[in-house]
């Protein structure tokens, strides 16, 4: 396949059906609510509380287009539990 081929064969927006379009803005919406709020998260929460760096956290919850898998990963994954007051 020739450069000027795969160019050709490129989908544009209005190539898309309304069903793939809308599915591509929920899915992009799910991404950015999932992304603020795992920011929110770990802006507000102790350092001591995190597995990791929260500095790393954020470069991956900000740069990686994951399909909400490295905030849901955050979440479940790079909050410890904080120490119990009972």
């Amino acid at each position: 396949m020739r450069i000027g081929d795969a160019m050709a064969a490129k989908r544009r927006w209005s190539d898309l059906s309304k069903r793939t379009r809308r599915l591509l803005v929920t899915t992009a919406i799910v991404e950015g609510v999932l992304k603020v709020a795992a920011l929110v998260d770990l802006k507000r929460r102790p350092a001591d509380q995190i597995r990791g760096r929260k500095r790393w956290w954020a470069v991956l919850i900000i740069l990686v287009n994951s399909v909400g898998l490295v905030p849901v990963s955050y979440f479940v994954l790079g909050r410890r539990r904080p120490s119990g007051h009972d």
